[in-house]
């Protein structure tokens, strides 16, 4: 007998991992959860020493859903016997390498979680999906039949300019893969990264500490107007909560798209404490005047790379004086961002059935669904990414992503299994009726 899931994700990323522990233990719902990937691992090129997570711990993948499960990420510590060592951190940050443990730990417990395991096509039937997957360990091709899908198949670095065929990959390489090409890195007689967010940050730190034991000239370009830090005040945060999410999702299409561009130093900006280690550090090998083998430049691009014999020739501009020039450096790392990884075969399947807001944003309702032309579907197709223009600051903040995923489960299971929580934070967006 064929067996049907309620609910299949594809790609096991937090967002989906978050969605596989909260379904496992609210019990009622039958899932299956697929990605290509040998094992769980979460950015393991960009786990520089001494960095930390961006948000509180308690953005873990189930806390704001129940505090009382056993995949939060203090039970995480409890197990590892690290719990007392976390309170004498002093720290609501967690180290990002912690995070990417804690995580691992999780899918390593959730038997709905399997990993090589590529799903290859996504077939509509007329109530419920056909999901076609190769397991790759197993070497074979077997199809899964479900009501629902919930797509999180991540993002993908954007590489914004083109390198040739002659460039080496360990030469010019994006910031996801840092960490791989780093012992390389230190060699060269000049290093340049290329990026206004925290990833180009912790990049220039990590080799500006390491600079007095080598030989390289460190540069730091970015197109952004300056290194612009990160807004972490209190009442300016209050934009990551569910309240502001439903605010945002409401406004028209061009509201929300005009709006992303002010949300980008909530959401892009450089943690001031990297900014203030940075500063404090130039300003320490300083003290003795002498010319510091660093160039910092903002208001700058990159447009094209070539390869001379050892060495990489790069044309820029300094985009506001319309200025152009060269430099050569021998490695260029590209903290130039992420766009969403959206399958061929969704395109394939769904593109001409679904709502699109513009050319390449589609769209989706509040509670995160796709909306297909056609009305009246029972079988729902749940996306969690690609999500900027719908949910703005929800899109991939991981404290917002247990929200989604209690909305996600709510709706399947026809009840509200976990509690929706609803006037969360002391600012309004709108005013309320008298």
């Amino acid at each position: 007998m064929t067996q049907f899931y309620d609910l299949i994700g594809i790609g096991i990323g937090p967002y989906n991992l978050g969605l596989a522990a909260l379904t496992e233990e609210q019990g009622n719902l039958d899932t299956i959860f697929f990605d290509q990937e040998g094992e769980f691992a979460w950015h393991p090129g960009m786990l520089i020493s001494g960095t930390d997570l961006q948000v509180s711990f308690l953005a873990d993948l189930v806390t704001f859903a129940n505090p009382k499960s056993k995949y939060t990420f203090l039970n995480y510590l409890h197990a590892h016997n690290r719990l007392y060592k976390f309170f004498f951190f002093h720290k609501f940050e967690m180290p990002r390498a912690e995070y990417a443990a804690y995580l691992k730990w999780a899918a390593d417990q959730l038997p709905s979680c399997h990993f090589q395991s590529e799903v290859m096509d996504v077939i509509d039937h007329h109530d419920h999906y056909e999901v076609v997957v190769n397991h790759w360990g197993l070497n074979e091709q077997k199809s899964y039949f479900t009501k629902h899908i919930a797509m999180g198949t991540g993002q993908t670095p954007i590489m914004p300019v083109d390198t040739g065929n002659n460039v080496e990959i360990e030469d010019v390489f994006h910031s996801s893969q840092y960490i791989y090409h780093k012992t390389h890195t230190l060699k060269a007689n000049n290093i340049t990264v290329v990026g206004s967010g925290q990833s180009a940050s912790e990049i220039f730190y990590d080799l500006l500490k390491l600079q007095e034991h080598y030989t390289f000239h460190l540069t730091w370009y970015t197109r952004s107007p300056g290194f612009l830090q990160l807004d972490n005040s209190k009442l300016g945060q209050e934009v990551f909560s569910p309240d502001y999410v439903d605010y945002f999702h409401q406004l028209d299409f061009q509201s929300r798209v005009g709006s992303l561009d002010h949300l980008g130093q909530l959401r892009k900006g450089i943690d001031g404490e990297t900014l203030h280690s940075i500063h404090e550090l130039l300003y320490h090998r300083s003290v003795n005047n002498e010319q510091l083998p660093v160039t910092i430049q903002p208001l700058t691009e990159i447009n094209a790379v070539r390869k001379d014999k050892d060495t990489l020739t790069v044309s820029a501009q300094q985009w506001q004086k319309e200025d152009s020039f060269t430099f050569t450096t021998d490695k260029l790392i590209m903290a130039t961002g992420y766009k969403p990884n959206i399958p061929e075969w969704f395109y394939k399947r769904f593109e001409k059935k679904i709502v699109w807001e513009d050319e390449k944003r589609f769209q989706v309702d509040k509670n995160f669904k796709l909306v297909f032309a056609e009305t009246n579907r029972s079988h729902h197709f749940y996306t969690l990414t690609n999500l900027d223009h719908s949910h703005g600051t929800g899109s991939t903040n991981l404290g917002l992503a247990v929200d989604r995923n209690i909305r996600i489960i709510n709706e399947i299971a026809g009840e509200e299994v976990y509690k929706q929580q609803k006037e969360t934070i002391f600012s309004q967006f709108i005013p309320k009726d008298n």
